[in-house]
């Protein structure tokens, strides 16, 4: 079921309610959320973030179903922890042609996480 925020941006995160420690350190008695979104352009698709990989099936579903037969032209990476990053190279092979948007830090340390083909040519 889409989570619309508005008919252009679209919730594509999933709660974990199973997660006791987020970090392994901080107690979380409700569980967590992880976020991320599709943002619909009239030119233009980006997600923002992926999730951690406990709820990656969930996630992927979520984001077939926003992105509505589009393909995105941005994944917009705002940092590297599994809760946020998990499926970076996922959704790189699975769609070739989208940009990744990051900052130096991301792609400093993007390749000790994973293998993305044309790695040079997609950073933004």
């Amino acid at each position: 079921m889409k989570q619309l925020i508005n008919e252009d941006i679209v919730y594509i995160g999933a709660d974990d309610p199973n997660l006791d420690l987020f970090e392994s350190q901080y107690t979380v008695p409700n569980g967590v959320a992880y976020n991320s979104y599709v943002v619909k352009g009239k030119d233009k698709t980006v997600i923002m973030d992926t999730i951690d990989a406990r709820k990656t099936g969930e996630w992927l579903a979520k984001m077939e179903e926003a992105l509505d037969g589009r393909t995105p032209d941005y994944l917009v990476v705002s940092h590297l922890e599994p809760d946020h990053a998990a499926n970076i190279g996922l959704l790189a092979e699975k769609y070739p042609d989208m940009k990744i948007v990051g900052n130096a830090t991301t792609f400093r340390m993007l390749h000790n996480y994973f293998t993305i083909d044309g790695l040079e040519d997609r950073k933004v």
